[in-house]
C-alpha cells in the first residue's frame, strides 16, 4: 500500500518547523528517521494532510554531545551514530547497551533516537532507557520552550503529553556517572519486538548499600522507573532481590494478553529478566 496524499514541507530551520506546526497542528506529522512513521502511513494507520521532514534542518548535531554536564541529542542524531559514538560508551553506557537491541543495523542507519522517544512505543528499547535514566525533553513550539522530565513526558501507547503544535527539538540525559547497567529482554527472534524487556541501572549508596531501578520494555502502556527497596551486595546475590522484583512484577507492572504471548507469561519473563538485569547492574559497580 501507498499513503493517503499529504503535502510535504522540508523546513531549514528550527524557527520553520514552529510556523508550520503552528499552522497546521494536529494535521501535521513531522518526520526524521521514518522507520515508524513511514510503514504507519503505507498502511494508512494515519493521513496526516502534512508531512514535515526536518532532514534539511541546517547546523544541527549528527551525533551525541556533552553539553552543561548533560548528554544532548539532537533531532537528527540516528541511532547507529548514539551507539558508535565514544561519548555514548564512556558516559552513557545504558544508551549504547539499549541501542544494540534496536531493530537491525539498516534500522539504525536511519532512525532517530529523538524520534523514538517521540513515538513513545511502550514496546521500543530507548522510551525505556530515557525513563531509567531521567532524561529530560527539550520541546518547542512558535509559542516558545519548556522542558518534560520523563515521568511527565508517556501518557499511553504511542502517546506523549506534548501539545499538537509541539515538538521535540533534543533529549537531555544526565551522565551516568558511577552508576551500574544493563539490559535484558526476550524475543523470538534478534531486532523483533521483545515479549519483555528491561532496563536496570544500580547506584552505590552508603553503608555498601545499593538501589536498584528498572525500566520494563512491553509491559505497560508506558514505560516507567521503577525502585526497589534498598538491598546489600549479598541481598542482590540472594532470595531478597528475587522477591523484590516479584513484588514489583505483581504489583506494578500491567502486562496484556495478545497472539505473541499471555499476560502470565510476560510477568514470568518481567520476573526472570528483572532479576539477571539487576545483578548484572550491581556487578558492574565493581568496575568503578
Amino acid at each position: 500500500m501507498k499513503p493517503a496524499p499529504f503535502a510535504y514541507h522540508r523546513p531549514r530551520t528550527r524557527e520553520e518547523v514552529d510556523g508550520l506546526l503552528a499552522e497546521f497542528g494536529g494535521e501535521a506529522k513531522i518526520l526524521a528517521g521514518g522507520q515508524s512513521l513511514i510503514p504507519i502511513l503505507n498502511m494508512r494507520l494515519a493521513a496526516p494532510a502534512h508531512v514535515i521532514d526536518i532532514n534539511g534542518l541546517a547546523d544541527e548535531l549528527v551525533e551525541p554531545a556533552l553539553l552543561g554536564g548533560t548528554v544532548t541529542i539532537g533531532p537528527l542524531v540516528r541511532h547507529a551514530a548514539a551507539e558508535g559514538s565514544q561519548l555514548t560508551a564512556t558516559a552513557l553506557p545504558l544508551l549504547a547497551q539499549a541501542l544494540a537491541y534496536v531493530a537491525h543495523p539498516a534500522i539504525r542507519s536511519r532512525g532517530t533516537v529523538v524520534g523514538s522517544i517521540a513515538h513513545a512505543d511502550p514496546a521500543a528499547e530507548l522510551p525505556a532507557a530515557f525513563a531509567a535514566l531521567e532524561g529530560e525533553a527539550r520541546v518547542r513550539s512558535a509559542r516558545g520552550s519548556r522542558s518534560i522530565a520523563a515521568p511527565d513526558l508517556f501518557v499511553s501507547h504511542l502517546e506523549t503529553s506534548l501539545e499538537e503544535d509541539e515538538w521535540i527539538e533534543e533529549v537531555r540525559l544526565p551522565v551516568q556517572g558511577v552508576r551500574g547497567s544493563a539490559v535484558e529482554e526476550f524475543a523470538r527472534r534478534h531486532g523483533d519486538y521483545a515479549l519483555c524487556g528491561v532496563v536496570a541501572l544500580a547506584e552505590p549508596r552508603a553503608g555498601s548499600r545499593i538501589v536498584l531501578a528498572l525500566a520494563y520494555i512491553g509491559m505497560g502502556p508506558a514505560p516507567v522507573r521503577l525502585e526497589l527497596p534498598e538491598l546489600t551486595a549479598s541481598d542482590v546475590a540472594g532470595d531478597a532481590l528475587e522477591d523484590a522484583v516479584r513484588t514489583l512484577a505483581h504489583e506494578q507492572l500491567e502486562p496484556e494478553d495478545d497472539i505473541h504471548a499471555s499476560a502470565r507469561y510476560r510477568r514470568w519473563l518481567a520476573e526472570r529478566l528483572g532479576v539477571r538485569a539487576a545483578r548484572r547492574a550491581a556487578g558492574a559497580l565493581e568496575k568503578h
